[in-house]
């Protein structure tokens, strides 16, 4: 071996353990997102994004934000734009649209891009925005009547995930405090998280509502490991236990996010439904919060 061909002891050792982290620190990027790519749910701005949409996604980027999550498809469209379009805006404000809600669309079935309506073409156009997930927002009361009604969610979920992985997106489904309440004697999140495939069906768990409906987010992680790869970030008022800038309410967001990697933990949104402040003062406080904590 000549001098060339020789490596030093040092470099050898230096060079090994490397490569042996590499594997460690690509699972700890997985799990452990950073505080540069906070989200926030777009629905917190929606009375400011029906005035101004663009001005509206410029004071969310100043803020810091640099993840959304969208809400409002419909008949493809993004806020009015194509996803082309739309893209293009998000682009320019350095806004990466991770997450997009969507409707069951059993009760109202006109609406188009819903799960029960035109929903390949609605997550053809996620897929084209940049979406990395798809997620049923909510149910309306007139979907959730029975407990019957969410054994037929089993199917319709499964399906609704097979067409979004031909796509090569995940879908979700976000919950209330409505699933946690017992009809005919059964829990119907036992529907929605424990008899879909958890393949083609991850959760995103709102940490207001699972709070709100006296359970551990911890506990849940743990009942279904791997599953919670979405989080909605929203706190709670200490005197009223309405929506508060996180960091600033009851929420013990320290102990939950020390559980990421049981939940499986990918991106998280702050969302903030009602404000009892100027909105962007509040999103800038959660913002200032999140950030501090160092998750």
């Amino acid at each position: 071996m000549n001098v060339n061909e020789k490596i030093s002891r040092k470099s050898f050792i230096k060079a090994s353990a490397f490569a042996l982290a590499t594997p460690l620190l690509s699972k700890f990027d997985l799990n452990m997102p950073s505080a540069s790519k906070i989200g926030i749910q777009l629905y917190t701005l929606r009375d400011a994004i029906s005035k101004d949409l663009e001005g509206t996604l410029k004071k969310v980027s100043e803020i810091g934000y640099k993840e959304v999550e969208l809400f409002g498809y419909n008949d493809g469209k993004f806020f009015g734009k194509t996803a082309k379009e739309f893209k293009a805006i998000l682009a320019q404000y350095g806004l990466k649209p991770v997450s997009g809600h969507y409707g069951a669309g059993v009760e109202n079935k006109t609406t188009k891009g819903t799960l029960s309506n035109d929903w390949e073409r609605a997550v053809n156009d996620a897929a084209e925005l940049g979406h990395k997930y798809v997620v049923c927002a909510y149910l309306t009361p007139g979907e959730r009547k029975s407990i019957e009604d969410y054994k037929k969610y089993v199917d319709l979920f499964n399906k609704a995930g097979e067409t979004a992985k031909k796509a090569g997106l995940q879908f979700a489904y976000h919950n209330h405090d409505f699933e946690f309440l017992k009809l005919d004697g059964e829990m119907p999140y036992d529907y929605v998280a424990g008899k879909t495939d958890p393949k083609l069906v991850k959760l995103e768990l709102d940490l207001y509502w699972i709070v709100k409906a006296g359970l551990d987010p911890v506990d849940l992680f743990k009942q279904y490991p791997g599953r919670f790869p979405l989080w909605h970030v929203k706190d709670m008022d200490k005197s009223d236990k309405s929506f508060a800038e996180v960091g600033t309410g009851s929420i013990d967001f320290k102990k939950i996010f020390a559980a990421r990697k049981t939940a499986g933990l990918t991106n998280f949104f702050v969302e903030q439904d009602v404000s009892k402040r100027p909105v962007f003062d509040a999103i800038a406080t959660s913002y200032k919060n999140v950030k501090a904590m160092k998750v």
